[in-house]
């Protein structure tokens, strides 16, 4: 039986991983966790921010979601949208999800993401 989400996978170009690193760190406040030592010759990075983990790996011919994302609750969405805009990201409001404030952005390499807040 299905309990929980473990992780979302995205894809990164070779070589992106400062990029990653800035965007995902930098600018969403995730922290770096340790790939296991096998995984870790492949490339890419995984971040955590309490239990969300975002896996981003490398491959090639990569070419950026546009339309799958991850949905990322967050709070306080209107200083989170402001951070993004700060470091650059795209910040497109969405008023299709009742019962929620929402926006889509794209990181470094143009991966869809979407960031939501309930509305209370």
């Amino acid at each position: 039986m299905l309990r929980a989400i473990d992780h979302v996978q995205l894809a990164a170009p070779a070589g992106s991983e400062p990029l990653l690193r800035a965007y995902y760190e930098g600018v969403l406040g995730m922290t770096e966790i340790p790939k296991p030592p096998a995984l870790a010759a492949r490339g890419g990075c995984w971040f955590a921010a309490g239990p969300v983990q975002l896996h981003v790996g490398v491959e090639a011919g990569f070419r950026p979601a546009r339309k799958a994302h991850p949905g990322l609750r967050v709070s306080g969405i209107d200083a989170f949208a402001a951070r993004v805009e700060r470091h650059g990201g795209p910040v497109v409001w969405d008023d299709g999800l009742p019962g929620h404030r929402r926006f889509f952005s794209e990181d470094p390499v143009g991966n869809r993401l979407e960031f939501l807040e309930p509305m209370e």
